[in-house]
């Protein structure tokens, strides 16, 4: 079921949304420098406390989804469809199906695999560019089929040996650009950037 859903037109170049995810009730003070500047934030979920959502509110406007650990007092939608610049943006905390298998895809060629990759991508509509999510802590910018799948890793407080990350997206005239920035200072283990054209 479709979530809310929200047009968000500005005039000018380049758009630039600020990417959040899994950030569990941790406000990072890095977050107000890197997202300087953003036009939205939009948050994947795994908030965990209003007072997270208030703090990104003083950067730009945020929209975000319900994650496993967010209670209703949120008021989070599980799933929300969003438009910048005329580019539809999918958000849901989880994927329907594992995000290393959603990577396996991309590089694999085994037959085995197109008819469960195939059925994934019927998941999202045919407008749909860009899919946002979290839940792994793993960041990711996956190109499949005609969607980016964009994990930005956990904002929150160090789990594990995973990062602690966030991410940008760009959209301009030409297309789409988007990557993925660090809380820790080191950039060497994130994904490289991912650019789009515009589908014609």
């Amino acid at each position: 079921m479709p979530g809310p859903q929200c047009d968000c037109e500005i005039e000018g170049l380049k758009m630039r949304i600020g990417v959040v995810s899994d950030t569990h009730g941790y406000f990072d003070p890095k977050l107000h420098k890197l997202l300087a500047g953003v036009k939205a934030i939009v948050h994947a979920g795994d908030v965990d406390s209003q007072n997270i959502l208030d703090e990104l509110e003083q950067i730009a406007p945020v929209h975000a989804v319900r994650g496993n650990v967010d209670g209703a007092e949120l008021g989070l939608p599980l799933t929300r469809t969003l438009r910048f610049e005329g580019v539809q943006i999918q958000m849901q905390h989880k994927l329907p199906a594992l995000q290393s298998e959603v990577g396996a895809w991309l590089k694999g060629t085994a037959k085995t695999h197109a008819r469960r990759r195939d059925d994934f991508l019927k998941n999202y509509d045919r407008g749909t560019r860009i899919v946002i999510f979290g839940h792994s802590h793993e960041p990711c910018l996956i190109p499949l089929g005609h969607i980016l799948f964009f994990n930005p890793g956990s904002a929150g407080k160090k789990r594990f040996s995973l990062p602690r990350c966030c991410g940008l997206l760009e959209i301009s005239s030409k297309g789409i650009e988007a990557w993925i920035m660090s809380l820790e200072g080191d950039e060497q283990n994130l994904p490289g950037k991912v650019w789009l054209p515009h589908k014609t």
